[in-house]
């Protein structure tokens, strides 16, 4: 039962844009709060962005606000992740996971999560 980071994952420029794609199965999609965490070496894995796969509602860490945009195609069962005018500090390991929304507060924290996907590298480097 897990979220898969299947594409999107790279090498990139700083100022340039990658899209990270999370295709759920094996629980009911339109239920869950779907998104990206992200690892760092050397740091704690961190929220970067949800979302709420019912009412579409989403949730953005500061660091990413206008310049990450989360998406859901629930036909799909698939939840994007759109990256642009990337920066350095952006390179990390991302992960998706999900939440029942039943108990999703609005938090960031890694803590809790329902499923994990294998984490994809995305590394901004000139």
């Amino acid at each position: 039962l897990m979220c898969s980071c299947r594409r999107g994952g790279g090498l990139v420029q700083p100022g340039g844009s990658l899209r990270l794609s999370c295709a759920a199965s094996g629980f009911t999609f339109e239920k869950y709060t779907i998104g990206w965490f992200r690892q760092a070496p050397g740091k704690e894995r961190e929220g970067v962005s949800l979302i709420t796969s019912s009412d579409g509602s989403t949730y953005y860490a500061d660091s990413v606000k206008g310049r990450f945009t989360i998406s859901s195609d629930n036909a799909k069962n698939t939840v994007y992740l759109r990256m642009n005018s990337l920066k350095p500090e952006d390179t990390a390991v991302y992960y998706c996971a999900a939440i029942s929304s039943t108990y999703y507060s609005g938090s960031l924290v890694p803590n809790g999560m329902d499923y994990w996907g294998k984490g994809t590298q995305v590394t901004v480097s000139s």
